[in-house]
C-alpha cells in the first residue's frame, strides 16, 4: 500500500501516485462524491452504497429520482454520479461519428452498446448512411417496454428519406441480456427490408445488443428471412 510521510497515504494522493486502477471500487466513489454523510467517511459511504444498489452496475442504472432517494446521496452527489455515467458512456460510445465509413456490426456494438445494454425497456435505432455508406447521423425510431419495441415502417423511412439516406443499419436492444433475435425480430427485419426496397434505401444489417454481446442478422445470413 502507498505512503506518504511514513503514513498510509489516503485514496486522492494513492490515484495521483499510483493510479485510479490501485483503487477499490468504494473508493473511487468516494473521491468522486467528495465528502462523506454524517457518521461516514467519503470511501465508507461509497461501499455503503454499492451494498445499497447490490454492485456498480445497478448503481448506475437507478434512475435520478432513485439515486436522490439513496442515504447519503441527495441531489448534488446525485448529479455526480449521473454526470460521470453519462461522460463514460460518451466516452465509450464516440465510435460513430459523420462522415465515418460503416465497416461492420462490431462497430455498431461498440457505438451503441454502452448505450443500450442496461436499458430495462427496448429501444429501437436506426443508423442512417450515405450511398458509400457513410454515417450520417442516427435517429431513435421507438421506444417501448421490457419485450418489445413497436416499429413501423413510416418511422423508419420517413426520416431516412428526408435526410437523404441511401442506406440504413437497424440496432435495438434485448433487455434480459440476451441478444438472440427472436421471431419477432426476423419478422420486423423482413418487412423493413421488403419497404427499403420498395422506397431504395437498402437495409443493410439489424443488430439486436444484449449485455456485453451482439447478434447481427448479416453475419448469421437472417437479412429477409
Amino acid at each position: 500500500m502507498s505512503m506518504l510521510n511514513g503514513q498510509i497515504a489516503r485514496p486522492r494522493e494513492r490515484l495521483l501516485a499510483d493510479g485510479p486502477r490501485r483503487l477499490s471500487t468504494a473508493e473511487l466513489l468516494g473521491l468522486l462524491l467528495g465528502t462523506g454523510a454524517p457518521g461516514l467517511r467519503a470511501e465508507r459511504l461509497g461501499g455503503a452504497l454499492l451494498d445499497a444498489a447490490g454492485g456498480l452496475r445497478s448503481l448506475l442504472e437507478l434512475t435520478p429520482a432513485e439515486l436522490v432517494r439513496v442515504r447519503g446521496v441527495g441531489a448534488a452527489r446525485a448529479a455526480r454520479l449521473l454526470a460521470c455515467r453519462e461522460l463514460g458512456r460518451r466516452h465509450l460510445g464516440e465510435r460513430l461519428v459523420r462522415g465515418m465509413p460503416f465497416r461492420s456490426s462490431a462497430d455498431v456494438h461498440r457505438h451503441f452498446g454502452p448505450e443500450l445494454r442496461h436499458l430495462r425497456f427496448e429501444r429501437f435505432l436506426a443508423l442512417l448512411l450515405d450511398g458509400k455508406h457513410r454515417v450520417l447521423r442516427h435517429l431513435l425510431v421507438s421506444q417501448g417496454t421490457l419485450t418489445s419495441s413497436p416499429v413501423h415502417p413510416r418511422e423508419v423511412f420517413g426520416p431516412a428519406m428526408r435526410h437523404g439516406a441511401a442506406a440504413i443499419v437497424l440496432v435495438h436492444n434485448h433487455p434480459s441480456g440476451d441478444p438472440t433475435p427472436s421471431a419477432d425480430d426476423l419478422e420486423v427485419t423482413r418487412r423493413l427490408v421488403e419497404v427499403g426496397d420498395l422506397v431504395g434505401i437498402r437495409v443493410l444489417d439489424h443488430i439486436v445488443i444484449g449485455d456485453g454481446r451482439y447478434a447481427s442478422l448479416a453475419d448469421r445470413g437472417l437479412m429477409g428471412t
